[in-house]
């Protein structure tokens, strides 16, 4: 197994504010020893396809006023959420004209891909789909099979494992087969979690060089700092989740750093972000300590969640520091929990505390992490894979981050919630032997 790295700079991630499933942190006492998922024996790859269809697809936002309740209600169905609450969180979409920022940066991802796989292939269509807002999934799938596609391949926007991220479009594929009575007629697999493909974490690294030099340009002018020390706090941040669902996420019988595949895969792309800044100039990490906090939050206030709030992480370092870097590592684009819960509220807090703060860019359409999307599609495709063996794949894999990478197909029991009722149709499920899966 690959070393995984301890700590680039010093990290102030809070041990206590983790996931319960495995160790806090990787320190001398423990490194030496940790497998966690790495561990696991089962393959990874599977045999290459002759895919017809690529749809990249999305959780969706609104276009316009009227469209915000409606999507609201989509997000939350069977949760029995009134619209008088809805309303609440309306308002950071009616602020931006009751459009959400993610149909047109997703737009901008599509015609990226299109032009990157006509120029270097796989030759293959690519289409869009939505869990929450048109086009919607069940629609895509069934114009697609209409028009003779037989072998789809999905890539969700989302890099990291956990239900919502991974397992939930899995489910959204299955229930769309098994609504349109297609099981059996049409297969559809799924690209697997890109956490650790080179391109995603090279689009933050750039943008966290950028970022770091321009809040020391900053501190050099200014006439009064915070703390005075010069000190500079990275804050990696990510969408939180309830600690349940943290501890669900990964396949069973694992122990992860931080106590989940969650946590520890964000800890691991950080790092891999802070060893590329360092190779470009170390200097920039001077003074530096960076940690993991969390944004974006919802459900009643007795429901743990992962914490630290980004917010709560600043007003714990007031004065402590002179200026943050917000990197928002858990989002592929600068949708609306980009928008307002950091360029809004976490940019207000700072600028209240004194901190020289900047807020770097979300992948986007960064050529690099395009690429690296192009590049996940072709392995799966016959006509682009560097092999057809499974194993062949797997040991051809470029990640980054120090491990094995994502399965292209989940364990049955990867990422699902212990509520009843929730072991629903899915995609993408592994069928061969996960027993005695660690070794």
């Amino acid at each position: 197994m690959t070393a995984i790295p301890n700590d680039v700079r010093p990290n102030v991630t809070d041990p206590n504010n983790t996931a319960s499933n495995g160790p806090d942190r990787l320190d001398e006492a423990t490194i030496a020893d940790f497998h966690g998922e790495e561990n696991l024996t089962r393959p990874r790859s599977e045999a290459p396809q002759d895919y017809d269809l690529v749809i990249l697809s999305s959780f969706g936002g609104p276009e316009g006023q009227e469209d915000v309740i409606p999507f609201l209600r989509n997000v939350t169905a069977g949760r029995g959420i009134p619209d008088e609450r809805l309303e609440e969180v309306a308002t950071h979409y009616r602020a931006n004209g009751g459009v959400s920022p993610i149909n047109a940066q997703n737009r901008a991802l599509l015609a990226a891909l299109q032009e990157a796989l006509a120029e270097k292939g796989p030759n293959i269509p690519i289409t869009w789909a939505n869990r929450n807002w048109e086009p919607y999934v069940s629609d895509v799938v069934q114009n697609a099979y209409d028009e003779g596609k037989r072998n789809i391949l999905v890539l969700a926007t989302s890099a990291y494992p956990g239900y919502s991220s991974c397992r939930q479009y899995r489910e959204d594929y299955g229930m769309a087969l098994e609504k349109l009575g297609l099981e059996g007629k049409l297969n559809i697999g799924k690209v697997r979690q890109f956490f650790d493909s080179p391109g995603f974490i090279q689009s933050f690294a750039d943008g966290l060089v950028l970022g770091l030099k321009d809040v020391r340009t900053r501190l050099s002018e200014a006439e009064q700092k915070a703390a005075g020390n010069g000190k500079i706090r990275i804050m990696f941040c990510t969408h939180s989740v309830p600690t349940s669902a943290a501890n669900e996420a990964g396949p069973r019988g694992v122990d992860y750093e931080g106590g989940s595949a969650y946590v520890e895969k964000h800890l691991q792309a950080a790092r891999a972000v802070l060893t590329r800044v360092e190779a470009v100039d170390p200097a920039l990490l001077d003074d530096v300590e960076w940690e993991l906090v969390y944004q974006s939050r919802s459900g009643p206030p007795s429901m743990p969640w992962l914490e630290p709030d980004v917010n709560d992480a600043l007003e714990a370092i007031e004065g402590a520091v002179d200026g943050v870097v917000l990197v928002p590592l858990g989002f592929v684009s600068d949708h609306m929990e980009v928008k307002w819960d950091l360029d809004t509220e976490a940019l207000d807090t700072c600028d209240r505390l004194g901190f020289v703060a900047t807020r770097t860019p979300t992948p986007g359409v960064h050529p690099e992490y395009v690429e690296s999307l192009r590049q996940l599609i072709a392995e799966r495709v016959a006509e682009t894979a560097s092999s057809t063996d499974p194993a062949e794949l797997e040991a051809n894999r470029g990640g980054v981050c120090g491990g094995k990478g994502w399965f292209d197909a989940c364990n049955p029991d990867c990422c699902k919630s212990l509520r009843p009722g929730s072991d629903k149709s899915r995609i993408a499920d592994y069928t061969g032997d996960t027993t005695g899966g660690t070794r």
